[in-house]
């Protein structure tokens, strides 16, 4: 028979309670469910890649870039002008955006056009937006 108890681990910044989260104290291990788990996980070199999918999401100009290539494709100078970020700053951060495959681009003579790689980048930014929308 295993024993629980609940306990209430108040989080303190700069004195002020900001949260209190609730753990179990247990002195008996669920081996039938961390084995269950672990025969499921996913191997850990695909989650540090996908740790690293997500940092790219981490800033707000790239997401900026992500949400307006959403709704079009559009080259350097557009997105520039629309967010009203340097032309040097969008390149910048389209290049990452490309490493990540999370953006593509094609070249109409000296214009080039980026747009998002794939519907699942728009799927990806559309979950992430209803997530943060339900709160």
């Amino acid at each position: 028979m295993s024993t629980y108890n609940i306990v209430k681990e108040v989080v303190y910044l700069a004195n002020k309670e900001v949260e209190t989260i609730e753990t179990c104290n247990c002195t008996v291990l669920h081996e039938d469910i961390i084995n269950k788990v672990r025969e499921n996980m996913i191997d850990e070199e695909l989650l540090y890649d996908l740790s690293d999918l997500y940092k790219v999401f981490g800033d707000t100009t790239r997401v900026k870039i992500l949400h307006v290539l959403s709704i079009s494709e559009m080259c350097v100078c557009d997105i520039s002008s629309l967010l009203g970020i340097k032309q040097s700053s969008v390149s910048h951060q389209l290049k990452t955006l490309r490493q990540a495959k999370l953006v593509k681009y094609r070249r109409n003579g000296k214009v080039v056009y980026y747009s998002l790689d794939d519907n699942h980048v728009e799927q990806i930014f559309n979950q992430g937006l209803a997530h943060i929308k339900e709160k």
